[in-house]
């Protein structure tokens, strides 16, 4: 399978990019500093471009099967300040994939965005509307666009992350009664990616990870 993993370079998305060569796929690397990703694999395709930009993203999908997004704000004051980052770029890429005739897309949003903001507690919702609340007013609005799209969508929705490495042995909360926040690493959210990329499963769902 040839992967597109958007967002890239950090993160979830970086532990995608390894945990997918790790499962022997091809991996089209996407992010503005994709040169500086510190990963050497034949099987990888390091591609510099910008998420918000048409051609950009229309050349990086020639041959994928999936696009894993990944796209995060820096962990700054900046990233605290409005976004419309993730929404703008959902934008850009779901004509771009139909264009393309590509259909499988896995995106990364968290806990507490679209509707399972229900699910929190009181004590979660005053730290997250202070620190993560304008971000995740963006991630509504990118989770209304997929829902609302013909693609094979799925949408992961990790709880607390954590650096440490894969364990593999996460929970998938799929219906609403089971949603709750917890603690996930990154290198799991990755594992959950790649995995429903492979055997297709969770499409048209967002279900809660956590530890």
């Amino acid at each position: 399978m040839r992967l597109l993993v958007i967002g890239a370079s950090k993160g979830i998305g970086l532990e995608t990019v390894r945990y997918a060569l790790e499962r022997g796929h091809e991996v089209r690397a996407f992010a503005r500093g994709a040169e500086g990703i510190a990963i050497e694999d034949p099987k990888l395709e390091k591609v510099a471009g910008d998420a918000l930009n048409a051609e950009d993203i229309a050349g990086a999908l020639k041959g994928v099967d999936a696009v894993i997004m990944a796209l995060g704000v820096p962990k700054t004051m900046k990233g605290l300040g409005p976004t419309t980052l993730f929404s703008d770029a959902t934008r850009v890429l779901l004509p771009a994939m139909a264009a393309a005739g590509v259909k499988r897309l896995l995106v990364v949003t968290g806990f507490g965005a679209g509707d399972s903001k229900v699910k929190m507690s009181t004590v979660e919702k005053i730290p997250f509307k202070t620190l993560l609340g304008r971000a995740y007013a963006d991630k509504d609005v990118q989770e209304a666009l997929i829902k609302a799209s013909d693609l094979d969508w799925t949408i992961a929705r990790p709880g607390i992350l954590m650096d440490r490495p894969a364990s593999h042995a996460y929970e998938v909360r799929v219906t609403p009664e089971e949603w709750r926040n917890g603690l996930i690493s990154r290198g799991d959210v990755a594992h959950f990616l790649v995995t429903a990329a492979e055997d297709g499963r969770y499409v048209g769902e967002a279900p809660v990870l956590i530890r």
